[in-house]
């Protein structure tokens, strides 16, 4: 390997990964302006001259069910992948999430000699603990988010790093509540709630109608509420057509996506679990984290669930720092009811906010470097 000319070949699937990865390369190009990287990916990581090999979109699936229906699709993309890096035989594969595509495909390209670095452990610690064995014939190496990952993998012999968050990095301490609101059209004295039901179809199909609903019933308890709903790339089509159905008299506002500009402004948002919470705890936001998904789909997850939480804040506290209304207890009404019980107790709103605040200062650890370093050992091992 020429010293300023890696080569990476990456796989992101999804926008949050896509965010991910994007941040990563912006720390990987810092290192090696030379450098060259390709795979699956979005427009995040092409901003830092990435080449998608398939856009990051083909991987945005929800639940086994959607995953059964484009299986075949998957597999021959997963394989494809495979054949190609094999054929570049690029310095190292930097697998972003999407743990059950990459896995996979990382325990070939390892078997065949190629380093394999994945950011963003698998959630192990979470549910499916059978995927800790799995991991150790993947990877050569973790890049952990999160501070207790370590030590849980090298109970195991699986190399980790703890890289810090890299959106703890971009997410300002002091969160820019008047400019948020000015950019979106807001009054300072508003009371503005964010609705965020997920950036996959599927997401938008069982989360948004329910967010939608509750925002009818708010507004109808207390008028002069605003709504605003930032919307991923390509899904406005399925979600313009439900706000008039559902919430008539909202008045919600369609963001073309500016989500962090839609949580600095916001005074409380319902949201769906994943990325976007842990977002919201660093932009010291109060939250009801809610998830629905196929009834099928939910039995399954319930019997491998280790821990009572699915919500990122609540995982990294221990406890439940915020609501979590998941499947049948995620109604309108109990929505609408924990977005109401953060407004009308400022007190515990501001003190969530304190402990939000020594979260990011525990994640803030300049992650693009520290991953760069930690890969850098990789390739020189």
């Amino acid at each position: 390997m020429a010293t300023d000319t890696p080569r990476f070949a990456m796989v992101a699937g999804e926008a949050s990964g896509d965010l991910l990865a994007g941040l990563l390369l912006g720390g990987l190009k810092a290192r090696w302006p030379g450098l060259e990287s390709h795979g699956i990916g979005g427009p995040r990581m092409a901003e830092h001259g990435f080449q998608a090999w398939w856009p990051h979109t083909k991987l945005a699936v929800r639940g086994y069910t959607e995953v059964l229906l484009r299986l075949r699709e998957l597999l021959r993309i997963r394989r494809e992948m495979g054949d190609r890096v094999l054929q570049e035989r690029p310095d190292a594969f930097i697998g972003v999430d999407a743990p059950d595509f990459n896995l996979g495909l990382e325990t070939r390209l390892k078997a065949q000699g190629v380093k394999t670095i994945h950011f963003v452990g698998p959630s192990v610690w979470a549910w499916r603990s059978d995927r800790i064995l799995k991991i150790g014939q993947a990877v050569d190496h973790i890049l952990c988010l999160f501070p207790f990952e370590p030590a849980l993998y090298a109970k195991h012999g699986i190399g980790a790093t703890y890289v810090g968050h890299p959106l703890a990095d971009t997410i300002p301490m002091e969160v820019p509540r008047d400019a948020a609101r000015a950019a979106l059209g807001l009054a300072p004295g508003d009371t503005v709630v964010a609705l965020l039901p997920g950036s996959r179809g599927g997401e938008i199909k069982y989360i948004a109608p329910k967010l939608l609903a509750a925002a009818e019933l708010m507004v109808k308890q207390r008028p002069g509420l605003k709504f605003v709903l930032p919307v991923v790339p390509g899904l406005r089509k399925l979600v313009e057509p439900l706000v008039p159905r559902l919430a008539p008299t909202a008045g919600v506002v369609l963001l073309d996506g500016r989500s962090h500009e839609a949580l600095a402004a916001c005074d409380v948002t319902l949201i769906a679990s994943g990325t976007a919470t842990l977002e919201a705890a660093l932009f010291k936001r109060p939250m009801v984290i809610t998830y629905t998904i196929h009834y099928l789909e939910w039995l399954r997850l319930r019997r491998l669930q280790l821990q009572p939480w699915i919500g990122l804040p609540n995982i990294l506290f221990n406890e439940f720092v915020v609501p979590e209304l998941i499947q049948q207890k995620a109604t309108p009404e109990a929505l609408a009811q924990g977005a109401f019980d953060w407004l009308d107790q400022p007190a515990r709103a501001a003190a969530l906010a304190e402990r939000f605040a020594g979260l990011h200062r525990e994640l803030r650890r300049n992650t693009a470097q520290a991953a760069t370093d930690a890969i850098e050992k990789v390739l020189a091992a």
